[in-house]
């Protein structure tokens, strides 16, 4: 049902490995793009999820990254190695502008033992593709949203189709509001037609191989409201001025999400991530910016599962 989409990066594939568990127990279904050529953190995470009978999808022509057209280490190293016989794996293979209709026609063919998930990443022709790779090996039909539009998702009506909408919108650490809407596809995605959805969780789908300097320190939550809507809500340093003295941004910023948190009428989830936050606020520690994204990485997945629980 849930399809929440990882990037490779260090605090994305330690939220997968923290969270393999929870993700198997409530059958949500990670989607990982490794941008890494060093495989052994995404081996670590992948064996969690293994070891908890995990559904996962493990795209193999990654976009961005160390990876990009280069795949030849992921089905050396990882696929015929270590998971050619688990029957929860799904190879991804994303679809955009620039594929090619009878690459994808020989990928399906060639790995024709496998389940195979197509992203469509802005293809241009749904009606062919959905002709050529309509083969029994081909599982599910992923759309991400803003590049695949209703007419193009309604040529493979009547096979296994998830969305995956960005609810994140990227912006400078200074300038993010203080709460904005999210998304609500984990309402509405059985009204647009779909059997599952996604997003890419407090991340979004803009890749960056690393961030600038801090000159703001921002903390992102998101929540659900009493109608079920989600929001996002941006705890932001006081200070914006300058690169410097980003532990005591993070802490400007921590104040505020405690001071939210400690609110009786809140709407911010109790998770283990937020209760981290209070946990680092006591103790006056500051864990580094990439800790802090995977907490709220942590808080996102712990969010979803409790919701789609109690629905």
């Amino acid at each position: 049902m849930y399809y929440p989409y990882f990037r490779g990066k260090q605090y994305e594939l330690i939220t997968i490995r923290e969270r393999a568990a929870l993700m198997a127990e409530n059958n949500f279904v990670p989607i990982i793009e490794p941008v890494k050529d060093n495989l052994s953190p995404l081996k670590r995470s992948l064996d969690e999820l293994t070891k908890h009978n995990a559904q996962f999808i493990l795209i193999v022509n990654p976009k961005f990254g160390d990876l990009k057209n280069n795949p030849t280490p992921l089905f050396k190293d990882l696929i015929e190695d270590n998971l050619k016989d688990y029957t929860d794996l799904m190879l991804g293979y994303i679809v955009d502008a620039n594929s090619n209709l009878i690459d994808i026609e020989d990928f399906v063919y060639e790995y024709k033992d496998f389940s195979i998930a197509l992203i469509h990443h802005g293809f241009p022709n749904g009606k062919d593709l959905k002709e050529a790779t309509n083969k029994d090996n081909v599982k599910k039909h992923i759309f991400i949203d803003r590049l695949s539009g209703k007419l193009y998702q309604k040529q493979f009506k009547g096979c296994e189709r998830i969305l995956i909408r960005d609810g994140f919108e990227k912006q400078k650490n200074a300038d993010y509001p203080e709460r904005e809407h999210f998304s609500d596809l984990h309402i509405t995605y059985d009204d647009e037609g779909m059997k599952g959805f996604g997003d890419f969780l407090i991340v979004g789908d803009d890749y960056m191989e690393s961030g600038g300097p801090a000159y703001a320190v921002a903390i992102h939550l998101t929540y659900i409201d009493k109608e079920g809507d989600m929001f996002i809500r941006h705890f932001v340093s006081d200070r914006t001025s300058t690169p410097t003295d980003p532990a005591g941004k993070f802490f400007e910023a921590l104040e505020k999400l405690k001071d939210e948190i400690d609110d009786l009428e809140s709407l911010i989830f109790k998770s283990s991530a937020s209760e981290e936050f209070l946990e680092l606020h006591k103790r006056g520690h500051f864990p580094g910016l990439g800790y802090v994204k995977k907490l709220s990485m942590i808080h996102h997945v712990e969010l979803m599962a409790d919701f789609l629980k109690r629905a």
